[in-house]
């Protein structure tokens, strides 16, 4: 049984999965792309800041920080 996908905000601390979709506005969506940040990319949650944002992932190599809200648009399959 394979997972469903979830909201890369969802993942466990450590977690790490494939994204499926990111449902982020277009005007905003050109910069995650241009991070590395595509569908089919394996991504690792690192941490959340103390007060829950922002949001640190790990893709291709390198960390990356999210606001939350843009964390909850980019959906992800865990593996």
């Amino acid at each position: 049984m394979s997972a469903e996908p979830q909201p890369l905000s969802s993942l466990k601390l450590g977690a790490s999965g494939t994204v499926t979709a990111i449902k982020v506005p277009s005007e905003n969506k050109g910069r995650l792309l241009e991070m590395g940040l595509l569908v089919g990319t394996t991504v690792e949650l690192i941490r959340f800041a103390p007060l829950g944002d922002p949001v640190e992932i790990k893709v291709r190599g390198y960390n990356l920080s999210l606001r939350k809200h843009e964390a909850e648009l980019i959906w992800v399959k865990p593996s």
